[in-house]
């Protein structure tokens, strides 16, 4: 059987592990709420709604994807581009094609970034993989005048960061649901791996901690993850609410 990603890949790797996973997360949540066109995702009601379970659905979906035979994959793909032609055809008029390279973008560099904080920096060629696999996603759903190499993908990336951020009301909305979804020091520990984990773009943009305690805390993390508390950790760390989910992410692991 052929599958979207072949089996060994990194980019298995890194989206068949919960807790980079949630890193991602983590990082697409900042970035988000920057994005100039982050009023589409208010058009529906379901991110201020849940902006957590609706970014969760995200990664999700991409994690579906990468796992997928490459068929059914690319299935999955043609489904996700109908339903945000849905989305357009109800509001009367698209979605930039800037906005849609934008969410690509981050799922490629939050994935690296993700990994390189939990684990080890990737190779080149990895990089190349990661890279090409979410290319294929972006071709697939036609999303136009996409960079062909990892390297033409870096100086696009940072164009879009420079061009396509604002903090918005929105911005202060979405972060004020994270708040009240997460309580306090929950919310403040997102912050501080946000801090770590963005572009300087964004890190500015929302006053994320210049200096983050949770630096510090990643050894400590990993050490525990190696003895086998990690499920403890995770309950401590998690909501009760997305903590089955979140472990249902584990596949590669």
């Amino acid at each position: 059987m052929t599958f979207f990603v072949k089996p060994g890949s990194v980019v298995r790797q890194i989206w068949g592990d919960a807790d980079v996973i949630l890193l991602i997360f983590a990082g697409s949540a900042a970035e988000f709420a920057l994005n100039r066109a982050v009023d589409w995702l208010f058009f529906t009601g379901k991110l201020p709604a849940d902006p957590i379970a609706r970014l969760f659905s995200t990664v999700r979906y991409a994690q579906e994807i990468v796992f997928l035979p490459d068929d059914k994959a690319r299935q999955a793909i043609g489904r996700m581009g109908a339903i945000h032609e849905g989305v357009e055809h109800k509001r009367g008029y698209q979605i930039p094609d800037w906005a849609y390279r934008d969410v690509l973008y981050m799922l490629i560099d939050y994935s690296e970034r993700a990994y390189e904080t939990l684990y080890r920096p990737l190779t080149n060629p990895e990089r190349e993989e990661l890279f090409s696999t979410f290319r294929e996603v972006g071709v697939g759903m036609r999303v136009p005048h996409l960079p062909t190499t990892y390297a033409d993908w870096r100086v696009d990336r940072e164009a879009h960061l420079n061009r396509d951020l604002v903090r918005s009301e929105f911005t202060d909305r979405l972060f004020q649901r994270y708040r009240e979804q997460l309580g306090n020091w929950r919310y403040n520990l997102l912050r501080q791996a946000q801090a770590i984990l963005v572009p300087e773009q964004v890190s500015q943009r929302l006053a994320l901690p210049k200096k983050p305690l949770l630096t510090y805390s990643i050894g400590l993390y990993k050490l525990f993850n190696a003895i086998g508390l990690r499920s403890i950790i995770q309950r401590v760390l998690l909501p009760a609410d997305y903590l089955g989910q979140i472990r249902g992410l584990d596949i590669e692991r």
